[in-house]
């Protein structure tokens, strides 16, 4: 049976089976399925927990004696199996299979891997555990979720939040749900009722990261001047550049924004929208130099995104994506 971490905890309230094979490369993910079977296998009874680390030299004859072991001190236990590969060879594989295949009632058989690929998935180990039991396969959370995920933590944490504040966590954290987590508790801790961008600013830690949100109003006011002197000491105190690249984008978004609020004619707004598109072109390069996927300097590339905000374009604009 496949199973998502999503679909894991319904699941879990209506059975539970006698093998599960936990897969992927998210950890945190992966940790947190793998806590909800042994949470709801304790409640079940099975209050012993044996751990086998399984590698290349592992003596597979014995692991496989060992899990058909009758405890002395349980009547049902848990045998976890870890196999970071999720290449068992050809004698692994046959034991799994054989384990996952005779699991019972009072035996539990959790495999935990790293991310199967194709060739792993079709092995006849996960073949035995896909049929007499549940796999659980953990993806890492795309980009476009990310903001979804962060507002489905808050909720588990009882904390209400506005969508900058996702947003810029998102950025700040670029896809390492730990990261995510760590921060979410940390505003948990400071009381944070609702959590706002400027909450996420200030927990962001040093003085200096205090000063982003300065260099968005410069930007979203015009002030080329200030912008580029705030822009500087950011980058001389090493500050984050996904939290810089945040403030950009929010003030591309309050002049964008507040200039097709103003009931301008049909032809200026088209005109308006074709710039800030390109704008956006030039905030989403900045991106890709920060996070290694262009050439070039994003500090560099911030600076020309303030001077074309400002009027005072430099380079030319790179061209805009079709609408």
């Amino acid at each position: 049976m496949k199973l998502s971490p999503d679909s894991l905890p319904r699941h879990l309230e209506r059975q539970l089976l006698p093998v599960y094979l936990v897969s992927g490369d998210e950890p945190l993910l992966l940790t947190e399925a793998a806590d909800a079977i042994r949470a709801r296998a304790r409640a079940l009874g099975f209050s012993e927990r044996e751990v086998h680390a399984l590698d290349r030299g592992t003596d597979w004859d014995a692991v496989r004696a060992s899990a058909g072991t009758l405890s002395l001190f349980a009547a049902r236990r848990i045998v976890e199996l870890r196999l970071p590969t999720g290449k068992p060879g050809v004698t692994g594989g046959r034991v799994l299979a054989s384990l996952a295949e005779s699991a019972g009632a009072d035996t539990l058989i959790l495999i935990i891997t790293g991310r199967l690929d194709r060739e792993s998935q079709g092995a006849e180990w996960v073949r035995a555990v896909d049929s007499r039991g549940g796999w659980v396969q953990v993806w890492p959370i795309a980009a476009d979720r990310m903001v979804s995920w962060l507002e489905a933590r808050c909720r588990e944490l009882g904390i209400s939040s506005d969508r900058g504040a996702l947003e810029m966590l998102a950025e700040r954290t670029e896809g390492n749900l730990l990261a995510a987590r760590g921060e979410l508790e940390k505003l948990k801790l400071l009381a944070c009722e609702r959590l706002t961008a400027e909450q996420v600013l200030a927990a962001a830690g040093d003085s200096a990261r205090f000063s982003v949100g300065e260099l968005s109003d410069a930007l979203a006011a015009r002030e080329l001047g200030r912008a580029l002197r705030v822009l500087d000491g950011l980058r001389a105190e090493d500050a984050e550049l996904p939290l810089v690249l945040w403030a950009v984008v929010r003030a591309l978004r309050t002049r964008w924004s507040r200039e097709l609020e103003s009931g301008l004619p049909p032809a200026r707004a088209r005109a308006i929208r074709a710039f800030y598109r390109r704008l956006v072109e030039r905030a989403l390069r900045a991106d890709g130099m920060a996070k290694g996927r262009r050439s070039g300097d994003a500090w560099d590339e911030i600076a020309l995104l303030a001077c074309d905000l400002a009027g005072h374009a430099v380079l030319p604009l790179p061209p805009a994506h079709a609408a």
